[in-house]
């Protein structure tokens, strides 16, 4: 009879460990164990913060904007003795798909293409390969929103300043990977079920473009994003070719090597803090010189892709977490790449706050900087800060645990104390 009832409290002890444990990360994807680093809706706060954790993290070159209301209340820009300014150019990695992305939606606009289209039928430079799944399940939604079922996982590769880049039919046959393993871009997985984030879709949709345009990419983007914005630092030039840009640097602060990219679409742009303020301000407000109506950027951030349930993307924008009200997301995208690239572009639509950082000599700090202030903006932690949820989770676990532990001992004691 003892042995029975010290196995119901065991038993009991650990169910309730596990019930509080998965609490504990549940609500951890709520943000309740995590602090913002400034409080609520103290931009001078946040600005002082964001700027020291700059100084203190990155070696090499940083450009960060804060803005509220849609308006600039912050820039730093350092290092300063290597004139660094709000016009200095740096590679965005794979910001370059929300510019391919824009690009897509103005042909949807002027009923070039239709957003339901299988791509196929737009395409006659490039065929995916043949599979299990039917082609024309492939749509210009699903590849926009990562949904399409490509399975590359792309990540393109780097090519030294002295090669010669390929086509762009070359690179959808055979592509580059940044994790030197041979890939295919074609279609494994059923279209429309999962996201499965694919720099293949995007290399797909620049030919889109092309094809539908009758222009080739770079000069379609140009005449119809960067001219009407006034965008005059941002191309898809080689970054080193460019007065005035960042040079590159290691995450120790040493000099290291720029690299071009054959996938303009997916990684190949590169522009100013001052030109993307000036593509946030356009995004936000419906810019008649981007030629979006108001509707449809919203559309753009509508959620198309989920995990978990929980919306993730749109049509080429990152959705990173609800706003505060909780009827719409912070959206914008992120870009990563090699020696130490990345940049963070994140719009909120209920306060028209924004958050602008492009970095070289740090491969994160613009994405966990992002991650801050969605977190301080909204009370969310965005869908990128997965490990940092369980990090913070961790603590309430182990001290919940405990305390259940005790009572379950103390509870189980007086039982069986005569």
């Amino acid at each position: 009879m003892k042995l029975l009832k010290l196995s119901f409290f065991i038993l009991g002890a650990l169910t309730a460990i596990a019930i509080w444990s998965a609490f504990a990360v549940f609500v951890g994807f709520y943000g309740w164990w995590m602090k913002p680093i400034a409080p609520r809706d103290d931009h001078a706060a946040f600005y002082v913060e964001a700027t020291r954790m700059i100084e203190a993290s990155n070696l090499g070159n940083t450009a960060f904007i804060l803005v509220e209301g849609g308006e600039v209340v912050g820039e730093h820009y350092t290092k300063a003795e290597r004139l660094v300014d709000e016009n200095t150019v740096f590679p965005t990695a794979s910001f370059s798909k929300w510019i391919t992305a824009l690009g897509v939606i103005l042909l949807v606009e002027t009923e070039r293409i239709g957003l339901d289209d299988p791509v196929s039928i737009h395409l006659t430079r490039w065929r995916l390969p043949d599979g299990p799944y039917r082609e024309d399940d492939v749509s210009i939604r699903r590849l926009l929103s990562h949904t399409a079922g490509l399975t590359d996982g792309l990540g393109f590769g780097d090519y030294d300043a002295g090669e010669t880049l390929p086509t762009l039919e070359q690179s959808l046959n055979s592509s580059r990977a940044s994790s030197g393993r041979d890939v295919e871009i074609a279609v494994g997985a059923e279209p429309g079920k999962e996201f499965a984030y694919s720099g293949g879709g995007y290399l797909i949709l620049q030919l889109l473009i092309e094809e539908a345009s009758g222009q080739d990419y770079q000069s379609y983007i140009k005449e119809n994003i960067l001219d009407p914005l006034e965008m005059r630092h941002s191309s898809f030039d080689f970054i080193s070719s460019i007065d005035g840009a960042t040079e590159a640097f290691d995450v120790t602060g040493e000099p290291a090597p720029q690299y071009q990219y054959a996938a303009a679409g997916a990684t190949g742009f590169v522009s100013s803090a001052a030109d993307l303020m000036r593509l946030v301000k356009a995004i936000a407000r419906a810019d008649p010189a981007l030629g979006l109506s108001a509707e449809t950027l919203q559309s753009m951030r509508e959620p198309e892709a989920f995990v978990y349930g929980a919306g993730i993307w749109g049509l080429g924008a990152m959705l990173y977490a609800p706003t505060r009200a909780g009827d719409a997301h912070i959206y914008g995208h992120d870009g990563a790449n090699e020696p130490a690239i990345n940049v963070s572009v994140r719009i909120s639509p209920e306060t028209d706050d924004a958050y602008i950082m492009l970095v070289n000599g740090h491969p994160s700090l613009a994405s966990e900087l992002g991650a801050e202030w969605v977190l301080w903006q909204t009370g969310n932690p965005d869908f990128l800060s997965t490990g940092r949820v369980l990090k913070s989770a961790l603590s309430p676990a182990l001290v919940g645990s405990v305390i259940i532990f005790l009572l379950v001992f103390l509870l189980a004691r007086r039982s069986f104390t005569p």
